[in-house]
C-alpha cells in the first residue's frame, strides 16, 4: 500500500485539523473505510492509509440506486492507492422500495450492518464512514443509524467540514478534490415514489448527458415523465443560449423524459427533503 504524495499545497497537511485526523485514525489501530468514491470517504481512506498502512480495508457497496461513475471512482481510487478493496453488491432493501422520508436511515442501517459484519470478519477494529461537520447542518436521518451501529466518523470527530476536507484532498493530490457533492439516485425521486430500477438508470443517463454538455454540479429530479434540472446560477445563465438549451432538451428527451424544465431555485442538496 502506498499513501498519496503531497502536492504543492502540502502545507495544509500541517494544520491542526489534519493532525487530529491522523491521531484519531492511529488510535483505532485498524480500520475498514466505507468508500463511496466521493470526496469525503476518499480523503478518509487516503489519510487512514497514511496513518495505518496495511491495517486499512476499503469497502464499497454497489446497489441499483448508486451511480455507476461513483463506483468506478471508488475502484480507481483504491487501485491508485493500492489499498485492499472489497466490493459488496446488494439489492434495494425492501423497506425503502417506496422511497420513504426516512429512507436514508433505513438504507444506512441495512448497508452498514452488512459492512460491519465484513469489517469484523476481516479483523478490523473499527468501521468508519465519511460523515463530517457540515452534515450536522443538513437533513441527515442516516446519522442516527451510524450512531446505533457504533460506526466511527473520524472526519466529524476531528471537527472537519467540507472546506477543510477539500483542501486536504487537494494537498494529497486526490483526483476528487474538486468534485461536487454526491448523493444516491433515490434523492432524485419524490418521497413515496415506488422505486423502479429503469427510472434510476434514466436519471443516471440524464445527469451523465448533462455532464457531457459541460454542466458539473447538476441534479435531475424526476417527476414521472418530467425532468426538473437543478443547476448553479452560472450554468442557468448558460442555458439562455438557444442552441445549448435545445441540446439539453434533446438529450433528456432521448433519455426518456417527455418534459424538461429548469428549477429557478438552482442547484441544492435535498430539495425533496421538505416533506408536507
Amino acid at each position: 500500500m502506498t499513501a498519496p504524495l503531497p502536492s504543492d499545497h502540502a502545507t495544509s497537511l500541517l494544520e491542526p485539523g489534519y493532525q487530529r485526523l491522523l491521531d484519531i485514525l492511529r488510535e483505532m489501530g485498524s480500520v475498514a473505510v466505507a468508500c463511496s468514491g466521493g470526496l469525503d470517504s476518499s480523503l478518509l481512506l487516503a489519510v487512514a492509509l497514511a496513518a495505518l498502512g496495511e491495517r486499512v480495508l476499503a469497502l464499497t457497496v454497489v446497489t441499483p440506486y448508486m451511480a455507476g461513475h461513483e463506483i468506478a471512482a471508488a475502484k480507481a481510487l483504491t487501485a491508485w492507492l493500492n489499498v485492499q478493496h472489497r466490493v459488496l453488491e446488494l439489492p434495494i432493501p425492501p423497506d425503502i422500495a417506496h422511497n420513504p422520508p426516512d429512507r436514508c436511515y433505513r438504507c444506512k442501517r441495512a448497508l452498514f450492518t452488512e459492512l460491519k459484519t465484513i469489517a469484523t470478519e476481516a479483523g478490523c477494529a473499527c468501521l468508519a464512514d465519511g460523515s463530517n461537520l457540515d452534515d450536522l447542518h443538513d437533513y441527515r436521518p442516516g446519522m442516527r443509524a451510524l450512531q446505533e451501529l457504533a460506526i466511527r466518523s473520524p472526519l466529524l470527530e476531528a471537527g472537519l467540514g467540507k472546506a477543510e476536507i477539500r483542501r486536504y484532498a487537494r494537498a494529497l493530490n486526490l483526483p476528487v478534490w474538486n468534485q461536487p457533492a454526491q448523493a444516491c439516485l433515490l434523492t432524485r425521486l419524490p418521497h413515496g415514489t415506488e422505486v423502479a430500477v429503469e427510472q434510476l438508470r434514466q436519471v443516471e443517463m440524464a445527469e451523465h448527458a448533462l455532464r457531457d454538455l459541460g454542466f458539473n454540479a447538476v441534479r435531475v429530479r424526476c417527476h414521472a415523465d418530467l425532468a426538473r434540472i437543478e443547476l448553479d446560477r452560472a450554468d442557468q445563465a448558460r442555458l439562455l443560449d438557444a442552441t445549448l438549451a435545445e441540446q439539453v432538451t434533446a438529450a433528456l428527451i432521448g433519455c426518456g423524459f417527455r418534459y424538461v424544465t429548469v428549477d429557478l431555485q438552482g442547484y441544492r442538496m435535498g430539495s425533496f427533503n421538505i416533506v408536507p
